[in-house]
């Protein structure tokens, strides 16, 4: 029902609502919005952008909890007609065009492809790069959009946008309608009924819980709570996460009174006292943080230049060690040129933002890390996933957007953060040189990992000189702060005058830009700790394997052992660190829900007595928290 107690508008009116919405949360042109454009692959938007999406949705139309699986606009205005509910099928009259014209609305929203790219009979899969998950979303959105079910027996059968009209058409028709009591409630009622202010917390739903207490809420259920006090979803946050912390699950941000090395000595505030952990949550991959000539060339440069500049790289915030580090840094990667941002997420904001523009496109893995999400946001040109690693699902995003007038810039991960695999470099070369793409790695967990000499990805697979441009950030393996990209001369110098992230921010001190420089000075002379960290690599892995964990597909110093269920990987994370060893817990948003993981980082530093207690770390807890056999 709509605030005045009528029948909700038709669905051409509610596929409108839904487009200004998407439209708005995306900064997309209405235009781009088509019906079936694939939320990832075509569109760009991810599961953090489409729960702003659905929460404006359930704003707006107060209805309940949308499904987060829908894939195309189509999709999105089914479920909001869905939610709404409808009092009769005559709503339905109009058949399957009327259902089209939902579906191909939604989409326009959702993926920025124009009227004209968005072909009706296209292949969803093949053509138009719409997965069963970005499906589900569209189908559902539409659903709420008509007041009918977000399910429909046969949709997964079909193959384009018109089958599916006339799938959900005839399903619909025949599905009962919704009852009096389920349609949503006249806002103006609402706010009539309220005895006065409410908190987010009072108006929020009761959190649901299982027969044992176990809050089954992740964060995912405080990103898009609406309230007319802006703090309301902190407040309410606020209370879900003392609640994990008491329960010893959340212990994140913990401060160490140590230096990181293999050990270190760390604060637990929930328990007021320090204790000394096996330390297998540092990106510290080569130990050249506490390398003394490290520290030493920190020190000195910070005496003769001072704590810091104050100023951009422009405007006072130079000196000849950030040149130097340029250069340094370009030798280092065998590319012509180098620029250093402030931080390596400054440099993918800054990087993508200044190439990437409206008429342009991004083509980026679905695991990229967030840097490179925003920075897609913040270009607004066209944006596409592919299915990670997946070089035909790739390739069908290429050809798909083979027309269009701008140029394509592919972007991944070197080595993926939160699973410890390495992207498909030669199969990215081969297709970006097949449709005339640009190429940019981040190297984040890659520098000072892959390659005989730690300088990459492309030294890994013998591709120096084949990438466009390599990005990095020099807070890991490097041991200090800053990003940079190296690249042609040319382009490396567009990016000094036109990288917001980098003209109008202070760049690093000229003490971390020396001992930068330093680290780079020893791992050229010391090869041996790449040696080192590898064999560790390969001693813990082996052990983990055949303990029975999944570690996924990683082939770097990252070793997931995925879990899956949050609660579990919580509560294997608070068992690891009872007996002594920290590493990262990852739920929500670090990985989708369903997901979850712990994140095991190694190190050269890493003794083999440390590796061998570990994996008895790893086992004991898991055995204890269900996540494997007592037998095992």
């Amino acid at each position: 029902m709509t605030e005045t107690g009528e029948k909700h508008p038709d669905l051409a009116l509610l596929h409108k609502q839904v487009v200004e919405i998407v439209a708005e949360r995306t900064l997309y042109d209405e235009s781009h919005l088509l019906p079936d454009s694939h939320f990832e692959a075509d569109l760009g938007i991810d599961s953090v952008i489409l729960e702003s999406i659905l929460a404006s949705l359930q704003e707006r139309f107060g209805i309940g909890r949308l499904n987060g699986q829908v894939a195309t606009l189509r999709e999105l205005v089914d479920a909001v007609a869905a939610e709404l509910g409808r009092e009769d099928g005559a709503a339905w009259a109009d058949g399957p065009d009327t259902v089209l014209s939902a579906l191909v609305s939604a989409a326009l929203r959702q993926t920025q492809y124009r009227r004209d790219q968005l072909g009706l009979d296209s292949h969803l899969e093949r053509d138009l790069g719409i997965d069963s998950v970005i499906l589900t979303s569209v189908v559902a959105e539409v659903a709420q959009t008509f007041g009918a079910p977000e399910t429909a027996p046969g949709t997964g059968e079909a193959t384009t946008l018109r089958e599916l009209a006339d799938l959900l058409s005839a399903a619909w028709s025949h599905s009962e309608p919704a009852t009096a009591a389920s349609a949503p409630e006249p806002e103006t009622a609402r706010q009539k009924d309220r005895p006065g202010p409410q908190t987010g917390e009072e108006r929020q739903a009761p959190p649901s819980s299982t027969e044992d207490g176990w809050d089954s809420r992740s964060m995912k259920d405080f990103v898009e709570q609406r309230d007319p006090d802006l703090f309301a979803k902190a407040r309410s946050f606020g209370a879900y996460r003392r609640g994990r912390e008491e329960d010893r699950l959340y212990w994140y941000g913990m401060p160490l009174h140590s230096r990181c090395e293999n050990r270190a000595v760390i604060f637990d505030e929930l328990a007021g006292r320090k204790r000394e952990f096996l330390m297998f949550a540092s990106n510290n991959y080569l130990g050249l943080a506490n390398h003394p000539k490290v520290i030493e060339a920190v020190c000195d440069a910070t005496r003769s230049y001072g704590a810091t500049h104050t100023g951009s790289r422009f405007i006072g915030g130079t000196n000849m060690l950030h040149k130097e580090l340029e250069r340094r840094l370009a030798a280092f990667k065998q590319r012509p040129a180098c620029i250093v941002y402030p931080g390596g997420y400054a440099a993918n904001l800054g990087s993508i933002s200044a190439l990437v523009k409206s008429y342009d496109t991004l083509v980026v893995d679905k695991l990229n890390h967030m840097s490179i999400v925003d920075g897609a946001k913040l270009s607004g040109g066209s944006r596409r996933i592919y299915q990670h690693n997946d070089m035909a699902d790739l390739e069908r995003v290429l050809r798909r957007g083979a027309d269009s007038p701008g140029g394509t810039l592919i972007v991944a991960d070197g080595v993926f953060s939160m699973h410890g695999d390495i992207c498909d470099l030669p199969g990215i070369v081969r297709l970006a040189k097949a449709y005339g793409a640009r190429v940019m790695i981040d190297d984040a967990h890659a520098t000072g990992v892959l390659g005989a000499r730690g300088s990459g990805t492309t030294e890994h697979f013998n591709l120096k000189g084949e990438v466009d441009l390599e990005l990095g950030t020099m807070s890991k393996a490097l041991a200090g702060m800053g990003g940079f990209v190296v690249g042609d001369e040319e382009v490396v110098e567009y990016l000094r005058y036109y990288s917001n992230s980098y003209v109008f921010a202070a760049n690093i001190p000229a003490g971390v830009a020396a001992g930068l420089i330093a680290a780079i000075d020893v791992m050229e002379a010391e090869p041996e700790r790449v040696k080192r960290l590898w064999t560790n690599i390969g001693a813990l892995r082996a052990r983990l394997l055949e303990a029975g964990f999944d570690l996924e597909n990683s082939e770097s110093a990252i070793l997931p052992i995925r879990i899956g269920d949050e609660r579990q990987a919580m509560e294997m994370g608070r068992a690891v660190r009872a007996r002594g060893l920290y590493c990262q817990t990852v739920v929500f948003p670090g990985v989708p829900l369903g997901d979850a993981r712990l994140r095991v980082s190694v190190t050269c530093e890493h003794t083999p007595e440390d590796l061998e207690l570990a994996a008895e770390i790893f086992l004991d807890a898991a055995r204890e928290t269900g996540v494997r056999r007592a037998g095992r």
